[in-house]
This record gives C-alpha cells, sequence and structure tokens, in this order.
C-alpha cells in the first residue's frame, strides 16, 4: 500500500471515531459532499489541504503522519546475512545503530571521525541491505519495526556479550538520570510474557522521548542507552548452592 493511501485509511478511521461523514466535512471545509468523495477516491490532497482536512477532523497532522509511518509493514528482525554484515564493518554497525537510534546524517558526522563520503556510503550500504531505505539529501526510513530486535544468539548478540555488556555494566550508575536495578521473582509464564510486553512498551517510550527531543539544541541532549533484559536465570554460585533433588540425597 502506497504512502498516499496509508495516509487517506488514517483519516478514514479518524473520521469514524470523531462519527464524521463526508458531507459534514464538506461543510466544515466549504466544500460539497461529492467533492470531499472526489478527493478522497482520488487521492488528490496538497499539503495545505491535508492540513486543513485534520484541523476540521479534529486531529493533528503529526498524529496521522504517525499513524501512516506505523502502518507501513516493516521487519521485526534482520537475517543472519544482514547482522553479519554489520558485524563485520565497525562504521557501518555503528551508522546502523544510530539510524535505529533515528539520528539524522548531520548528527551522525558531527559526533563521530567519519566523512561526509563515508556516512554516505554507509547508508547506501544500509539501503542494499534492507535496513533503511535512503531518500534524497541523505534522508531515510526505517526497514524496521518499533519492536525489532537482534537475532537471538545472533551476530550482533554474540558481539553485545563479548564486548557491550561489559563496556556498558563496568560504569557506576550514578550519575543524573542514571540507575541500575536487578530485581528478581517467581514468576508465571503469562507474568513473564506480560514482562516482555512491559519492557517493549518502555523501549518504545524511549524512543518516543528521543523524536520529541530532537527539536532541543545539541548542548541539551546527551546520549543515554536502555539495556533491558528477562529471562528464566540464577547466579551460577547460587546454583551450586542448591539442594540436590531429594531423589539424589537417598
Amino acid at each position: 500500500m502506497s504512502s498516499p493511501e496509508l495516509l487517506l485509511r488514517v483519516l478514514r478511521s479518524e473520521m469514524r471515531a470523531a462519527d464524521l461523514t463526508y458531507k459534514a466535512l464538506g461543510a466544515r471545509l466549504g466544500l460539497s459532499e461529492s467533492s470531499i468523495k472526489r478527493m478522497f477516491s482520488q487521492g488528490d490532497m496538497s499539503l495545505s489541504r491535508l492540513s486543513q482536512v485534520c484541523e476540521a477532523i479534529g486531529v493533528a497532522l503529526e498524529d496521522v503522519l504517525r499513524q501512516a509511518a506505523d502502518a507501513v509493514p516493516r521487519a521485526d528482525r534482520l537475517t543472519l546475512d544482514q547482522e553479519r554484515a554489520l558485524v563485520a564493518d565497525p562504521q557501518l554497525l555503528m551508522v546502523a545503530v544510530c539510524c535505529l537510534g533515528h539520528w539524522s546524517y548531520e548528527q551522525i558526522v558531527e559526533t563521530y571521525q567519519i566523512s561526509e563520503a563515508e556516512c554516505v556510503s554507509c547508508l547506501a550500504r544500509l539501503d542494499r541491505l534492507g535496513l533503511i531505505e535512503l531518500k534524497p539529501l541523505n534522508r531515510y526510513r526505517l526497514h524496521v519495526s518499533r519492536t525489532f530486535r537482534w537475532l537471538p544468539d545472533g551476530p550482533v548478540q554474540q558481539l553485545m556479550r563479548l564486548h557491550v555488556v561489559p563496556d556498558y555494566f563496568g560504569g557506576r550508575f550514578d550519575g543524573s538520570g542514571e540507575t541500575l536495578l536487578l530485581v528478581h521473582g517467581r514468576l508465571s509464564e503469562a507474568s513473564a510474557q506480560l514482562m516482555v510486553q512491559r519492557i517493549q512498551q518502555l523501549a518504545a517510550e524511549l524512543a518516543r522521548l528521543h523524536q520529541e527531543d530532537q527539536r532541543r539544541p545539541p548542548e541539551q541532549r546527551d546520549g543515554y542507552t536502555l539495556l533491558l533484559g528477562l529471562r528464566s536465570w540464577e547466579f551460577a554460585q547460587f546454583t551450586a548452592m542448591r539442594r540436590p533433588p531429594l531423589q539424589e540425597q537417598a
């Protein structure tokens, strides 16, 4: 489904939610019902008209655009070959992680020791790998979903275990806006699944706040990383202290 079709589908959904007919929308815009129907059927709507329609419906243009973007099918994971390609080139992996964090081309070049030509080359390679869709002026659109995760025990997770996790947890976690929690509980499988959903929601909230804060000047923002995990686990030294099963004691 194309982007205009997605926008129109979102607009129709918002109209239904507002209990608004084509005739009523036309009255608010000073247009006939037939003109509104023709505009929706042909998808012939300029940006200024789209803004007027959103205002008439009572929904923000930004919300409509976000809903349309969210409706585009995206991958939840990369393939094994895609991850291998990223891990094989540290510079490419760095740019990929920046893209997953919604960094702009300008922010990447300003922050890291990478030339403009090198950054463009990396973006083009990520486009060929299917991680992003590269657009004019070095803008891009992600081809992965908000619930994107690296492959379990895949190349990126293996790299994380070897290098990223020790480096991350080597910090003191005592700075402003920092915290470290280790919470243990005995849960049913249903409760564990609920926790996974809550973790995914928290990750989505971080992505949303990141997008909002892009409007702030760079000196008011800093890089924060949220590392979350939930698994059935016990510290190996504690496991060694467990009592043996009754049949082994007999």
